[in-house]
């Protein structure tokens, strides 16, 4: 197995363990988490938002780990920041696994989910961006956006396994949930990590990582700062290129979940865990296609392509939400996560290509949690608002997500291109230039 090979494999697992750890505490704060600790709150509407906003303070904390990380990831090394984001998420989640409720220590309980809640921030707030690098920057030449796929496969992963986890607790009943079934999710997340960390430490470190601490020897500058000194624009269009990539997401599986298991449509929660394990299924198979699209006919326009597919299909998929059919309900999760796939699946390539290496693991990480924090923290909340607001009615989630997709087509059409220097080819013998010649 070659380099290119093991570090998109250890990106991929290391990267499906954090989103893993991530959508566990997702699906529990759209099933669980209003009544386990917010069971005081003045409607059932506003237990749901206050079990949003502890989730939406993960995302807030990504930003900062993306700075933190990304510092240790441009000067120390991509290798190292991954293996400490990768016990910090483990730790957390295991922590929520066993965190007391209101029922048992009152106020406390909430607090302290909030606390855990940043700590799982700041930990995927710095693996996103390492992983991505590790396998963007190990690739060959005209196969990059293949290989960044994998560090985009551990997010479907992630999702399937922690929906998958759910759904299997679920079957022991409703009451078995509430009681003590969503706790095991969190805790079997230890397992995940130690296996993880094997894998991770076996990796060898970015060469294009090397090659830049090469080209500057001597004292070397705050990451943070050259960033915002020569390539802020670049992290605001970052952050434009992905409210669907990533609050698309969301909203079609945090906030749908909700939305569809609450008054507006009645769905059972099995039916709709069910579905979206069979989504993230889907987007697993279908990422690295996506991948391989990007390097075939140009990661942008892929993008493009299905960013116009996502808004085309949001319509239907509110509209199925309260029919009761399981085909209809199916049939459009799943085709909605095929073409939201094709949003993120390139992403990884695209966002690394905005930056140069020497800053690139600070830049990509500040575009990528910054965008994490505005439409990944913010959108279930704001959808939820919208539509309590119009009484139930999903036009709200539907304008919302369109607009999206027309902001991150406006971006990807600007966004700058920054290539890494190709290897030197070796000089040609001297008399093959004169034949030639």
């Amino acid at each position: 197995m070659n380099r290119a090979t093991r570090a998109a494999g250890a990106a991929f697992v290391g990267t499906t363990i954090e989103w893993y750890d991530f959508y566990v505490y997702a699906t529990a704060a759209a099933l669980l988490f209003d009544d386990l600790f917010f069971p005081n709150a003045s409607s059932p509407t506003v237990a749901l938002m206050a079990s949003f906003a502890t989730y939406a303070v993960g995302f807030f904390a990504r930003p900062l780990g993306g700075i933190v990380f990304g510092h240790f990831g441009d000067r120390v090394g991509r290798k190292s920041a991954l293996v400490v984001t990768l016990l910090m998420m483990g730790a957390a989640t295991f922590a929520v696994g066993v965190l007391p409720t209101y029922a048992s220590v009152g106020a406390l309980a909430p607090v302290l989910l909030v606390v855990l809640r940043f700590v799982q921030g700041l930990a995927v707030g710095g693996e996103w961006g390492g992983a991505a690098l590790m396998a963007v920057e190990h690739a060959p030449e005209g196969r990059k956006t293949f290989y960044g796929g994998f560090a985009q496969l551990g997010n479907p992963a992630g999702a399937l396994l922690a929906t998958g986890a759910f759904s299997l607790m679920s079957l022991f009943g409703e009451d078995t949930l509430h009681a003590w079934g969503w706790r095991v999710p969190f805790i079997v997340s230890a397992v995940l990590v130690l296996v993880g960390l094997m894998i991770r430490l076996r990796v060898e470190e970015s060469p294009v990582f090397e090659e830049a601490v090469s080209d500057r020897p001597g004292r070397q500058g705050v990451p943070i700062k050259e960033v915002f000194r020569g390539s802020w624009r670049s992290v605001l269009l970052g952050i434009g290129t992905l409210p669907v990539a990533i609050g698309g997401y969301y909203i079609l599986t945090t906030f749908l979940l909700s939305y569809a298991t609450g008054p507006y449509a009645g769905e059972s929660e099995q039916l709709i865990l069910n579905g979206l394990s069979l989504a993230a299924f889907v987007e697993l198979v279908a990422t690295l296609g996506m991948a391989w699209m990007g390097d075939r006919f140009g990661n942008r326009k892929v993008v493009i392509w299905f960013l116009a597919a996502t808004a085309v299909l949001a319509v239907p998929q509110f509209t199925v939400l309260g029919s009761h059919s399981t085909f209809l309900i199916f049939l459009m999760l799943a085709l909605m996560r095929l073409a939201t796939s094709g949003t993120y699946g390139p992403m990884a390539a695209i966002l690394a290509e905005m930056f140069p290496p020497r800053v690139r693991y600070t830049g990509i990480s500040l575009a990528y949690q910054g965008a994490g924090a505005i439409f990944g923290g913010l959108s279930p909340l704001v959808a939820t608002a919208l539509v309590g607001a119009a009484g139930g009615a999903a036009w709200p989630a539907v304008a919302l997500l369109a607009g999206m997709c027309v902001l991150s087509v406006v971006c990807l059409a600007v966004a700058p291109r920054h290539l890494d220097r190709a290897p030197a080819a070796p000089a040609a013998p001297a008399a093959s230039t004169a034949t030639t010649a």
